[in-house]
């Protein structure tokens, strides 16, 4: 049976072999949709690795605290959460004192309506994320270390200092040529802020552009210049295998402290990075199923041309299938030739697919800022693909050639 298959394998080859440009064409269908697979697969790999990265790298042991829920809203806020009460500093700094599982917490005030603008001589940079916030910012988030300088300390806080620490892109558009920001004076919406502190670039990557635009003051000395509505928030940092249990406590805290019954759900939203994580992976499997359906329409084409190519086949070699049977051939033989035929065929094209994907992909990171990956299971999936293809398609004609007559078959011209 080994040796009936090894020939099988052989006749298939030397077919594809003897008709090269129609068995292209047969599996071009083939080629397009395996390589279109691996391609999306390796550009969403390489996306969801640098996602991963980033987040790992703002601390897995961290969570957001804020009025609103995270997530799209469309514009527009639920009546609900509009109504919602503003969180406090003294929200935060009960969650500190009351939650052993919280090892740090970081309290920030914004203004997220406001466009902020920072200004040095004649360059203006728009955009800004600016915040005040304590010192425990350093230490809770991951991202924010220090590349000269230094950041402020709690007197500078209680004292409503004007000092602060800006990113990187807030640099190079102030100092091109002075590395050294330290000790300058620069505008943030009008205010004069001496720096004192200049964060890490970060990696690139997905929503790090901001992260370069940051300007940091002191909580205290924001409150001091705005006076009038803010917004504060929270992140805290859990210790280690104890995130859980934080989220469970802060969320006890805040229920009691904003009065909520206990037959009510939150007014407030908690959010990890686990749970981040989580939600990114479920939306990159979506995608990737539904591109994956989309290039099956491709294989499907490729399969039906296959198959076309097949059938045409059978009727040219008529008289040799009648010759196989008259010599003892059976008509699992004749079946299996012709499968064989069939998965050589799309096996092949499916090949070429994977090594013109897997090229392009590994092209991209070379030629561009994009991250791409091309995992094991993608490339074994494709050729796994394009082989099954052959077989489903190549039943038909395989089926027809095996129950063709031999004395008729030998008759045929």
């Amino acid at each position: 049976m080994r040796q009936d298959y090894k020939e099988n394998l052989k006749l298939a080859f030397d077919t594809v072999r003897t008709h090269k440009l129609r068995s292209f064409l047969a599996v071009l269908g083939v080629m397009i949709g395996v390589s279109l697979i691996i391609l999306v697969v390796g550009l969403v790999q390489g996306f969801r690795v640098t996602i991963q990265n980033e987040i790992a790298a703002e601390g897995i042991n961290t969570a957001w605290i804020d009025r609103f829920s995270q997530g799209p809203h469309n514009g527009r806020r639920p009546k609900e959460e509009r109504e919602r009460k503003p969180l406090t500093l003294e929200d935060g700094l009960a969650i500190q004192q009351l939650c052993p599982a919280v090892k740090q917490i970081a309290i920030s005030v914004f203004q997220w309506e406001q466009t902020h603008t920072a200004k040095y001589a004649n360059s203006l940079v728009e955009g800004t994320e600016f915040r005040g916030t304590f010192p425990a910012y350093l230490e809770v988030y991951a991202n924010a270390t220090m590349k000269t300088g230094r950041f402020f300390t709690q007197v500078e806080n209680e004292h409503r200092d004007d000092v602060v620490v800006i990113g990187e892109d807030i640099v190079k558009a102030f100092f091109p040529d002075d590395d050294d920001a330290i000790g300058k004076e620069i505008l943030v919406d009008g205010t004069n802020f001496r720096v004192i502190g200049v964060f890490d670039k970060q990696l690139a990557g997905f929503g790090t552009s901001d992260q370069d635009k940051r300007v940091v003051i002191p909580y205290y000395t924001f409150t001091k210049i705005y006076s009038g509505s803010s917004e504060v928030a929270f992140r805290f940092l859990a210790y280690t295998g104890q995130l859980d249990a934080a989220v469970d406590q802060v969320r006890e805290v805040l229920r009691r402290r904003r009065n909520v019954a206990y037959d009510k759900p939150d007014n407030f939203s908690i959010q990890t990075n686990v749970e981040i994580r989580q939600q990114f992976d479920d939306i990159i499997h979506g995608v990737v199923l539904a591109i994956v359906v989309l290039s099956s329409i491709g294989l499907l084409i490729g399969g039906m041309g296959v198959m076309n190519i097949m059938l045409v086949s059978v009727t040219e070699r008529t008289r040799e299938i009648g010759v196989r049977k008259a010599i003892g051939a059976r008509r699992g033989d004749i079946t299996w030739q012709f499968l064989f035929e069939a998965m050589t065929l799309t096996g092949t094209g499916g090949l070429i697919g994977v090594l013109v994907g897997s090229g392009i992909v590994m092209l991209i990171p070379v030629v561009s800022s994009l991250k791409a990956v091309v995992p094991m299971w993608a490339v074994i999936a494709g050729f796994s693909v394009s082989v099954s293809i052959g077989l489903i398609f190549g039943v038909w004609p395989a089926t027809k050639a095996a129950r063709l007559n031999p004395v008729e078959a030998l008759r045929y011209e």
